[in-house]
């Protein structure tokens, strides 16, 4: 089987790294390793998403799909108080996740496992994703169908994807499962996509 960052368990060679980001005036400090998506960098999709993150009213937030923690981390430093869930099916990037967490000094709850199954029978008020677009469209449309299981009423769901890579198909998804899609932000290539239940 070919060795994906969304494997459960990557058989690449550890080759660990830390890269520095800021983001609205404050540094985080990221560790990733081989086999986890974008490592030693943050990708243009994931800060677009950031730059489109409005996090007024969140108290639970779930980062579906986290890799190595930064959505999540950084809805965790911005919204102090509000509960903050995190889930990968990816080993190694939910190991690094929690070792992110402690050193940017935020409480998150961290877990291993496809989709939102790790949190089977709770709410959200805001899921956000940047999705595996190489698992195939039928993961990514489980995602949509599965965060909106997960929302509570009036919650959101954003999602950022290459415009290139599905973007259409996408928010066509997004607007048969919650009834409408907007378009939040888009640039580099990339489109972060919201539905609201």
């Amino acid at each position: 089987m070919v060795d994906h960052y969304y494997s459960a368990n990557p058989a690449a060679a550890h080759r660990r790294q830390e890269f520095r980001y800021t983001f609205r005036g404050r540094e985080y400090r990221f560790r990733t390793d081989a086999g986890v998506f974008s490592k030693g960098h943050l990708d243009r999709g994931t800060r677009l998403l950031m730059e489109a993150m409005d996090l007024d009213g969140v108290e639970r937030a779930l980062d579906l799909g986290c890799g190595y923690g930064v959505l999540g981390i950084v809805i965790a430093k911005e919204r102090p108080g509000a509960r903050v869930a995190m889930v990968d099916p990816n080993g190694r990037a939910v190991e690094l996740a929690k070792e992110n967490a402690e050193l940017n000094g935020v409480a998150v709850d961290v877990r291993q496992g496809e989709g939102c199954a790790p949190f089977a029978g709770e709410k959200f008020d805001y899921i956000i994703t940047n999705p595996p677009i190489r698992a195939g469209k039928k993961v990514v449309f489980d995602l949509v169908d599965q965060a909106y299981a997960h929302l509570e009423e009036g919650g959101r769901f954003l999602a950022v994807i290459r415009t290139q890579q599905g973007a259409a198909s996408l928010a066509k998804k997004i607007a048969e499962v919650f009834g409408a899609v907007t378009e939040l932000e888009k640039g580099g290539g990339f489109r972060v996509l919201q539905g609201r239940k």
